[in-house]
This record gives C-alpha cells, sequence and structure tokens, in this order.
C-alpha cells in the first residue's frame, strides 16, 4: 500500500513539476509549485520522515511560496506573453522528457528482486536529525541565511533605485 501511495504522489509530483515549467501564467506556476511540494511532503510522510515532511509543508509551501506570490504580484498581467496558457517549448520538453525516461528505462531496466533487506535504521528521528544537522550541516544553513539576506539587501537597494530614478 505505501508503494501504490508513493508512486501515485511521484506522479502528481512529476506532473506538477512538469506544469512548473510549461504554464505561462505566473500565478498558475505557483500554485503548480505549491501542488508539487505537497506531494514531496506526502512521499517524505510516507517514507517515514515526518520531521522532513512537516518542514517542506511549513518552510516551501508556507514561507517561501508567499513570497513568491508576493513578487508575481509586482508583474504586469497585461503583458501578452502572460495571457498564452502554455509555453511554445512545452511540446519539445515533452519530447525531451519522455526520451530521458526511455533512457533511463533502458540503462536501468528491472530491478532483481533479491534478498528482502536488514530492517532500516531510523535515521528519520528528530534527535538524529539534529545531530546531523549541528554536526554536518551548519556551515550550508549559514550559508544559505547570508545568500538570503545578500538577496533582502539587493532587492531593497533595487526598490529604492526604482523609486529615486
Amino acid at each position: 500500500m505505501t508503494g501504490a501511495f508513493i508512486a501515485f504522489f511521484s506522479l502528481l509530483a512529476v506532473a506538477f513539476a512538469a506544469l512548473v515549467m510549461t504554464v505561462r501564467q505566473p500565478m498558475r506556476g505557483a500554485l503548480a509549485l505549491c501542488g508539487h511540494m505537497v506531494s514531496l511532503a506526502a512521499i517524505y510522510a510516507a517514507l517515514g520522515a515526518h520531521v522532513v515532511a512537516i518542514f517542506q509543508v511549513l518552510v516551501y509551501v508556507g514561507a517561501v511560496m508567499v513570497f513568491m506570490v508576493y513578487t508575481i504580484m509586482f508583474l504586469d498581467d497585461r503583458d501578452p506573453s502572460c495571457r498564452q496558457l502554455f509555453s511554445r517549448l512545452a511540446l519539445p520538453a515533452l519530447a525531451a522528457a519522455l526520451v530521458v525516461a526511455g533512457a533511463f528505462r533502458w540503462l536501468f531496466g528491472e530491478l532483481p528482486a533479491g534478498a528482502p533487506a536488514a530492517a532500516p535504521v531510523d535515521i528519520f528521528t528528530f534527535s538524529a536529525f539534529s545531530l546531523a544537522f549541528m554536526k554536518q550541516y551548519w556551515f550550508h544553513f549559514e550559508l544559505a541565511t547570508v545568500l538570503l539576506l545578500v538577496g533582502v539587501v539587493a532587492a531593497w537597494a533595487a526598490v529604492r533605485e526604482g523609486r529615486d530614478g
């Protein structure tokens, strides 16, 4: 049952990702991105990574999408390019995706069944996540924080320059 759940939400995530890449209206793209992120959270939850699933929904769907929708509000919706439903590159992108999927299928084929694996170690607990985060990934977190700060300062400078000029 879990395999079917993961397969369903994987297909849903791929469909939403394709919509993000092909729709022309920015708000529809943002909503498709929300659907993609929720699908990923459902996959994480099915795999037992409940902390990651919660972070996926809270951080990405909740916070990042608010900023994206705020940015989309600044766009000019009277622009004729926003009136088309799909990009002109949608069909070539679909063809490329089918070629890549076929190449993966040909390259990897059917995986052998083999013997069942031993019981996996539960690495998706909060304590395991906290230890791994504080020991290995603290620098990456701080680097992302600095990059976000630079982005905020750059956006502030752009708005100020636009207002003054």
